[in-house]
């Protein structure tokens, strides 16, 4: 060992190198793309997910089990946590046979299958549904709230940071 040892105040840290110029246009398309690809899945929530939940609201207190229905359809998947069910219910009415498609996204541990009852408001037997929306009605609403959150976030910070860069690069 030779020379003076090294102190805090001496000690140099390697700078940092800053990304290649020239490969803007890139990075804004590949943060556009994402911003569209997470913007056709809010619209999805928005199309696929939400119907059910405010129909769902609307009758919670007077659904009824519907002993004239049926679910054809129904399926289920689960990713971690997650779980997505689709199913398509008929409710047969005086008035003709009733049909609706459901998406229920819902948060939680399970295993195995579920077993599902229709449900309708003999007020309003268009919004039939079935006692597992019904049941975890506050769990879909809180689910889809915190994805659709979550998704915004990320659309919106991404389109700030474009913004950012693009004004950094401007002025640099």
């Amino acid at each position: 060992m030779t020379g003076a040892p090294e102190t805090a105040s001496s000690y140099r840290p390697d700078a940092l190198r800053l990304p290649p110029r020239g490969h803007g246009w890139i990075n804004t398309f590949w943060v556009l793309f994402g911003v569209v690809a997470l913007g056709g899945i809010l619209v999805a929530c928005a199309i696929y997910t939400a119907p059910a939940v405010f129909s769902d609201w609307q009758v919670r207190a007077a659904a009824q089990p519907a002993p004239n229905a049926r679910v054809s359809e129904g399926k289920c998947s689960a990713k971690l946590i997650i779980h997505i069910c689709d199913a398509t219910l008929a409710l047969r009415t005086p008035a003709g046979t009733v049909t609706r498609r459901v998406n229920y996204v819902f948060s939680g541990f399970h295993a195995g299958d579920y077993r599902v009852g229709v449900m309708a408001d003999p007020a309003r037997p268009d919004l039939v549904t079935t006692d597992l929306g019904l049941d975890r009605l506050w769990n879909r609403t809180l689910t889809l709230l915190v994805i659709a959150g979550a998704i915004a976030a990320c659309i919106a910070g991404a389109l700030i940071s474009l913004v950012r860069n693009r004004r950094a690069a401007s002025a640099g």
